[in-house]
């Protein structure tokens, strides 16, 4: 069983930068960053695996960054020059499995969420 939470969200205007952090209990091969804004379904971010590859989704490339610290257990999300459109409930998500690269960013392809950290982009 994978246990993950989230930390770092909070509210910011557009423009800044928050940078998430996701403690995991084991060190599952794939993670990666959901998130859900209001009144919408939850939607992939960006994925990470053991190996350090990596993939986005086109509305963050460029402005945001994953990154883990396997050794403490942690994943990163680097979000710079947030909009509006950003403010969402994000989530941290793991598998066992080794993703077909590059990553889909579905839903499905994770087993393990967290339960979610709060960030709030005011114009």
């Amino acid at each position: 069983q994978v246990q993950l939470v989230e930390s770092g969200g909070g509210s910011v205007q557009a423009g800044g930068s928050l940078r998430l952090a996701c403690r995991s209990n084991r060190v599952p091969y794939s993670m990666g960053w959901f998130r859900q804004p209001p009144g919408k379904q939850r939607e992939g971010v960006a994925g990470i695996d053991s190996g350090g590859r990596t993939t986005y989704a086109d509305s963050v490339k460029g402005r945001f960054a994953i990154s883990r610290d396997i050794a403490a257990q942690t994943l990163y999300l680097q979000m710079n020059s947030l909009r509006s459109d950003d403010t969402a409930m994000y989530y941290c998500a793991a598998t066992w499995e080794r993703l077909t690269f590059p990553f889909r960013l579905q839903e499905d392809d994770y087993t393990h969420y967290g339960r979610g950290t709060q960030v709030t982009v005011s114009s």
